[in-house]
């Protein structure tokens, strides 16, 4: 899947690139959206602002064609009804993954360029962990809920990698470079590949053999001329993969709609009805022997966290903890040091965390949610820390690195210390090694614990380490 002879870079509506974006949206049944923007290493008040609208459009079976609008340089308002009418259209079905979030960021975005009510909604829609899981249960006899990252569906179902090492690059930087707009153009791109494979086995398998839409209809023709003759024409080709959309989007698609509250970054929901020790209410239901991650995470906005990952760190994967603070990861550990069960999950619950774990029998308590825990299969640190940032889809960033104190897990201060206030706030509490004062380097307090730490040896090599380990690009 190379997009390189198929990328159009849309920064002016008078550019030949947009007119070409909007024929090509007319001519398009089936769209792949994505977006990119600058990752923020602190909370903030408001959503980040979209720097880049990913729009891959195909245009028949075989040919399709992406576009990077450029929202940082376009007039937002020149292309906002176009973009809402096309998130509205039913004669086109619209792909993402996990595209909620980015629908509220884009949302917000417009609404801070004059553009009063945003967008609301995308219908119809189709997710593509909803095409994997449909893919995965249909070869499998059992039906859990399988959620999987993008990079692990376009490994299984295209056999092909999807690097992400450019997703914590600088977007609001311009040019892009030709990575970053290769990057972007994939990760459109690759959700109609993925359709694509979807539909073909529609067409192959009869997946719709069961609604009754299809009794007698074009499709199963074309389905059963399929069979019969490999070399059908195109015509008829083209006509049952136009069916095929149509039963899709009957069967399979959904909607994205956002709320009042889903506009407000840090709004919280009332959940179910299930009480816990820490007040907090949830829906209860038995989780038996789930291996996968069940999502969204408890810190998502639309479950009213604030978008930060978080994680709680059992006994069994302590050295894990201290690796995700490396990275920049809020990852605490159990208030006791032998903790019950209960108190591990009333901790997870109070503080809108993951618990992460290895021990399978954890996941079969009938009081814990399933986007509450979730189990670690590796036994390496380094191993562990990129499962969890692949299943999770952290982004994390080179600026990210050493930015909380591996001892408590809290944040440094803002500013650097000079060696006198080092050695005042050292008194009685630290000892500063004396090769050190000679030596023009910056030293850093946790906010919690008062620790400091500074940029000698240990410091560069670990950074080194898990710029390594997390192939995070220079770029």
């Amino acid at each position: 899947m190379d997009p390189s002879d198929g990328i159009h870079f849309v920064s002016s509506t008078d550019s030949p690139e947009f007119t070409r974006l909007s024929s090509s949206l007319t001519r398009s049944s089936v769209i792949g959206l994505d977006a990119e923007w600058k990752p923020v290493r602190a909370h903030q008040p408001n959503f980040p602002t979209v720097l880049l609208l990913q729009i891959a459009c195909r245009l028949d079976s075989h040919r399709s064609i992406v576009f990077l609008l450029d929202l940082s340089e376009i007039l937002l308002p020149s292309v906002y009804h176009l973009l809402r009418d096309v998130f509205l259209s039913p004669h086109i079905l619209k792909l993402g993954f996990r595209f909620k979030q980015d629908l509220l960021y884009l949302s917000s975005t417009f609404r801070s360029q004059g553009c009063d009510s945003g967008f609301d909604r995308v219908e119809p829609f189709l997710d593509i962990a909803t095409i994997y899981s449909h893919l995965h249960h249909k070869q499998t006899t059992r039906k859990t809920k399988v959620t999987k990252s993008l990079s692990f569906i376009c490994e299984e179902l295209l056999g092909m990698s999807l690097s992400k090492e450019l997703q914590c690059s600088d977007w609001s930087l311009r040019p892009l470079t030709k990575d970053q707009r290769t990057y972007a153009a994939i990760d459109a791109l690759c959700l109609i590949e993925i359709f694509n494979v979807f539909q073909l086995r529609v067409l192959k398998e009869g997946a719709f053999r069961n609604l009754t839409e299809l009794d007698n209809s074009s499709l199963n023709l074309g389905l059963k001329q399929i069979l019969k003759e490999p070399n059908i024409s195109s015509r008829i080709l083209r006509t049952t993969f136009c069916d095929a959309v149509e039963m899709i989007v009957r069967g399979y698609s959904d909607k994205i709609v956002l709320t009042e509250s889903d506009g407000k970054p840090g709004t919280s929901k009332k959940k179910g009805k299930r009480k816990s020790s820490t007040g907090f209410t949830c829906k209860e239901k038995r989780v038996d022997d789930i291996d996968e991650w069940r999502g969204p995470a408890p810190w998502d906005y639309l479950l009213g966290g604030d978008g930060f990952p978080k994680f709680l760190c059992d006994v069994m994967v302590e050295g894990l903890a201290k690796h995700l603070r490396c990275v920049g990861i809020d990852a605490a550990v159990p208030y006791s040091r032998k903790p019950e069960t209960r108190e591990l999950i009333d901790q997870a619950i109070k503080e809108k965390r993951v618990l992460l774990t290895r021990d399978a029998k954890l996941l079969r308590h009938e009081y814990l949610l399933g986007n509450q825990i979730y189990r670690v299969k590796s036994l390496l640190k380094n191993d562990q820390l990129i499962e969890v940032i692949e299943t999770f889809q952290l982004k994390i960033c080179e600026d990210q690195l050493m930015s909380r104190c591996t001892k408590c897990n809290g944040r440094f201060i803002q500013k650097p210390l000079s060696i006198e206030e080092a050695i005042e706030a050292a008194k009685g509490f630290q000892v500063i090694p004396n090769c050190l004062f000679d030596r023009n380097i910056e030293f850093w307090q946790c906010t919690d614990c008062n620790q400091l730490y500074w940029e000698g040896t240990q410091y560069h090599n670990a950074v080194q380490k898990f710029i390594d380990v997390c192939k995070i690009s220079s770029a």
